[in-house]
């Protein structure tokens, strides 16, 4: 089947991955149904033998002369590599085989191929960005100076755009290497070692002859057919037999949508799919975008949003009092795995120390111990992690939906350094998966054709939305005279601006980025927009004007007033209430306390076994209806419920959708 798909005018290709599992498949060659387990076990063969190929070719490569020469992308006789991973790594001669005595086709080497190529090429980054960080280091590695930052990212490539916290990263693992052995590392490739290698089949990178995938006759089922071993250690192709596994696709698949072969992965006892498929969606442009959507980034609240609109005559309006976005729930259960991660951690390293090279230690059994449930509290981690980042970007581009927006303006992360609110708070705001919302925000806007584009921080925070002065921080709305960061006041008397600081901090980025849209940079590489710069004649339209009070109706007056009562409700009852029930069924009698029931329930006959207070020695207090286990007395009442007495609402107009 073919793997393009047909655009028109004003569409753009979406390839996304959505995840399945494999619960069972048949073997073509006997006609076996091979239950989940045997599934489990045959593709687990196969990825043993690419993993075991793949260690090989890392070990052999993982240098930078090898690293360099595959990023450089020209061959030895200066023609250009091909985009593929497996035809680069066979145009260098960077071949691999299987182990003695095992027999694989040519497809299993190229996933392994395939899979070697993608790390090495990913390293390149970080290589230079460690080479950076080496060459310029600094006098005291915890502190820069200005004069090093610039030093730093002058010696990085591309380092005017890298974030601050990735630099510092490097900077703190380069530290430790050097406290260690008492000098620098070389590189990259000295500073870390060869990465591990995931368990997993690429058969993106095979053709018909290891794999085929394609849709069933019934609606939201595939077909997926490829070769997998019959043993751990296939002597010959003989060995190698075809088996069907059907897939159920989830519902994120559209049905118009063009599969791919998918990559096959061992988890838990399952064999997962993630099945990449292609689609049309309305094409993101940089420009001409009218309704924007600004996104301002939190340390409490983790993203706050709202709408604006830009008018014919330039002018820019605010599309209502925006909403928050707070993940405090999930941030203060990612703190708590966290310290119980380090604490396993530190004990992991003390039983490490104590155990020393010993064989059979007593303390052998508890260490593994600890460290499964190390890898556990990580995958709990990581789940967090994952669906916090997901929540984020839907509620985000849902806003956008909503609004119309044709354009998402976010604030610039690599601004986003958490310091100055000591180490622990510090710690906790830097875990916060920013990275994954915004990769997860282009994800589900390109659905839709809404582009995503990272704005400038700048001083977002610091001046007014609608007069560009800067703001006074105070800590509440109600306490103007106190300092903090949350509320900001205009001090300028024709403006009089307030209200919570997020909320201005995204009007200030939606309109920064309406009127520095055709300022907007298209990065081919990796699809992303980004407006790099702010031009000062550009940001003094880059004000939002308040929108003006008017009455729907109107309200003046045309006769005389009626007069009120002074009764504060209309009686309810326009006729004398029983005072007791008349029979089972009939008007009920006033007050609050049920009084149809003649006798006292049976619990209350029970013996009480309690001591009551006595107010005359002849005459003691009887507690109609008081029982163990059968609630309060029956002529007690309990107090009014908090909604009852509403405490008056002091926010309601401050604009902020707390």
């Amino acid at each position: 089947m073919s793997r393009k798909i047909q655009l028109t005018d004003g569409e753009a290709s979406r390839t996304a991955c959505a995840r399945a599992v494999l619960r069972t498949g048949v073997d073509e060659e006997t006609g076996e149904v091979l239950p989940a387990m045997v599934l489990v076990e045959r593709v687990g063969w196969a990825v043993d033998l690419v993993s075991g190929m793949v260690a090989d070719l890392l070990a052999e490569h993982w240098n930078s002369v090898d690293v360099d020469m595959l990023a450089a992308g020209v061959d030895a006789g200066g023609r250009k590599l091909p985009s593929n991973a497996w035809m680069a790594l066979r145009r260098l001669g960077w071949t691999v085989a299987p182990p003695g005595g095992v027999k694989v086709n040519d497809r299993i080497v190229r996933m392994a191929q395939e899979q070697a190529g993608r790390t090495l090429r990913s390293a390149k980054w970080r290589a230079d960005v460690t080479a950076g960080v080496i060459k310029t280091w600094p006098v005291d590695p915890d502190k820069r100076t200005p004069r090093e930052w610039d030093a730093v990212r002058d010696a990085v490539p591309g380092g005017e755009y890298v974030p601050s916290n990735v630099i510092k990263g490097r900077t703190r693992q380069t530290a430790a290497f050097e406290r260690k052995h008492d000098r620098l590392p070389a590189d990259l490739f000295e500073l870390e070692g060869e990465p591990r290698t995931a368990r997993m089949l690429l058969l993106a990178a095979c053709d018909g002859q290891q794999a085929t995938s394609e849709r069933a006759d019934e609606p939201g089922r595939a077909l997926l057919r490829l070769q997998l071993p019959a043993g751990p250690d296939p002597a010959g192709y003989k060995d190698w037999t075809w088996v069907a596994c059907p897939i159920s696709l989830p519902p994120t698949v559209p049905a118009d949508a063009v599969l791919h072969l998918p990559t096959l992965r061992l988890r838990e006892g399952r064999v997962y799919a993630d099945i990449a498929f292609t689609h049309a969606v309305p094409k993101a442009q940089r420009t001409g975008h009218t309704v924007a959507l600004g996104v301002d980034w939190g340390l409490n609240t983790l993203l706050s949003a709202g709408a604006v609109r830009r008018g014919s005559d330039g002018t820019i309006t605010a599309l209502g009092s925006g909403g928050m976005f707070r993940g405090a729930g999930v941030l203060a259960k990612q703190h708590r795995l966290r310290r119980h991660g380090e604490l396993l951690h530190a004990k992991a390293d003390q039983h490490k120390r104590l155990i020393g090279g010993a064989k059979g230690h007593a303390l052998t059994v508890k260490h593994q111990v600890l460290r499964d449930e190390i890898a556990h509290v990580s995958a709990r981690r990581s789940n967090l992690n994952d669906a916090l980042a997901w929540s984020a970007a839907r509620w985000t581009v849902d806003q956008a939906v909503a609004a119309g927006a044709s354009v998402i303006y976010v604030e610039d992360l690599r601004s986003m350094e958490a310091r100055g609110m000591g180490r622990t708070m510090n710690t906790r705001l830097s875990q916060v998966v920013r990275g994954q919302i915004m990769d997860r925000m282009r994800h589900l806007a390109a659905e839709s054709g809404i582009a995503v584009v990272t704005v400038p921080a700048r001083n977002t925070s610091r001046n007014c939305p609608q007069c560009l002065t800067p703001l006074r921080h105070r800590k509440a709305p109600d306490r103007s005279t106190v300092a903090g960061w949350k509320w900001a006041l205009c001090p300028n008397p024709d403006c009089q601006y307030q209200g919570d600081r997020d909320a201005g901090a995204w009007r200030r980025v939606a309109a920064r980025g309406l009127t520095h849209q055709a300022k907007t940079i298209l990065d081919h590489a990796s699809g992303t927009m980004a407006i790099r710069k702010v031009v000062d004649k550009l940001e003094t339209r880059a004000v939002v004007t308040p929108a003006t009070k008017t009455s729907r109706k109107d309200r003046s007056k045309t006769g005389p007033t009626w007069p009120r009562t002074t009764r504060p409700a209309p009686r309810r009852r326009r006729a004398p209430s029983p005072g007791h029930p008349q029979g089972r069924a009939g008007k009920r009698p006033e007050g609050h306390a049920h009084t149809d029931r003649r006798q006292l329930p049976r619990a209350a006959h029970r013996h009480q076994g309690v001591n009551t207070s006595v107010k005359h020695p002849h005459q003691p207090h009887r507690p109609r209806g008081a029982a163990l286990g059968a609630g309060f007395h029956l002529h007690a009442h309990a107090s009014p419920p908090q909604w009852a007495h509403p405490t008056p609402d002091t926010m309601s107009c401050m604009g902020s959708l707390n």
